[in-house]
């Protein structure tokens, strides 16, 4: 894809994807803590607070919107950092999983304390180290892998 706008869009659609997708079938099927409609509430919660969990299938819908903004966001980031950062340029998966990383220390360290001033302590444990892996597998390597062919197809 030669477009910039057109490669950010369409690696913040299989980046949101991707994620959401991995949180459904993670928490929702195979762990059963959660239904995917609870998923997307606790998305729209962000905005909407405790409404968004008596809101039914429209709060989710709106989380499902949340989410593909957010990211929207962070495939437009890397997009916009990737020629100042020489380190981004030389390996497209080292590149993801660090991005992915970035990621997931921007939503957990600094969003959701601002939207959700009390959280429980995180604990270095599986469900923390899981968490970081579908950030790096569904956000950082897409999004880095097509912001890779959107460079080289604009050569």
């Amino acid at each position: 894809m030669k477009s910039k706008s057109g490669a950010i869009f369409l690696s913040g659609l299989i980046a949101g994807t991707l994620d959401i997708l991995a949180a459904i079938l993670i928490y929702a099927v195979i762990l059963n803590k959660t239904s995917a409609i609870k998923i997307l509430q606790s998305i729209a919660s962000g905005v909407f607070h405790k409404e968004a969990y008596t809101g039914g299938s429209q709060m989710a819908l709106y989380g499902l919107l949340l989410h593909y903004l957010i990211a929207f966001v962070f495939a437009w980031f890397y997009f916009a950092v990737y020629p100042y950062f020489s380190f981004l340029k030389k390996n497209v998966y080292r590149s993801g999983i660090i991005y992915g990383v970035f990621t997931w220390i921007v939503m957990n360290l600094v969003v959701l304390p601002v939207v959700f001033p009390v959280l429980p302590a995180k604990n270095f444990d599986f469900p923390l180290v899981l968490s970081i892996l579908i950030l790096i597998f569904c956000i950082g390597i897409p999004i880095a892998l097509i912001n890779k062919k959107h460079q080289l197809l604009r050569k």
